[in-house]
């Protein structure tokens, strides 16, 4: 007969080797996202918009969108104009799999990996766009080829409503 505590044990031990499996794993490709600490009188958190485009076919993979995850909330997400002339106001959100709640200041990984899976050979560019209310919009743009023969890091660097934004990808 088992014990409950053994049972305990070895539920925590299963757990604690899938945790490591996944952490030892992260897959194709990583990316992180630092919102930065402003000092302003009224702050509030950014949307951050995060999408795949390929070169010369205008397909769009959406990434991440963290927004205010209400309905009055979904009434902003428009203040990202690229994103959402480019897919956002076509969509039903939140997304499964791509939606999230907006972040606080500090370095925030996006779950991107499974977008990589299907990704066909190509050229692309990441797009990571913010807006904040009673703030103001940043864009930025790290291009890349697919797939990559090496392990790649990719950077760029906002300068107002993002900070580094870091993709990496591997074979």
């Amino acid at each position: 007969m088992i014990r409950s505590s053994s049972l305990l044990a070895l539920s925590a031990s299963l757990a604690a080797g899938v945790a490591t499996f996944a952490a030892a794993d992260p897959g194709k490709a990583t990316l992180a996202i630092e919102v930065p600490r402003l000092q302003v009188a009224e702050y509030h958190r950014p949307y951050v918009a995060a999408w795949l485009t390929e070169a010369g076919s205008g397909d769009i993979t959406n990434l991440a969108v963290w927004y205010q995850l209400d309905v009055e909330g979904e009434e902003w997400l428009k203040d990202m104009r690229q994103w959402w002339r480019r897919t956002g106001r076509g969509l039903d959100v939140p997304v499964d799999g791509v939606t999230g709640a907006t972040r606080p200041p500090g370095n925030h990984p996006a779950d991107v990996a499974a977008h990589f899976d299907d990704l066909e050979p190509g050229s692309y560019t990441l797009l990571i766009e913010a807006a904040r209310e009673v703030g103001g919009r940043e864009l930025l743009e790290l291009s890349f080829e697919w797939p990559v023969a090496e392990p790649l890091r990719l950077q760029a660097q906002g300068e107002s409503e993002l900070g580094a934004v870091v993709l990496e990808l591997r074979p």
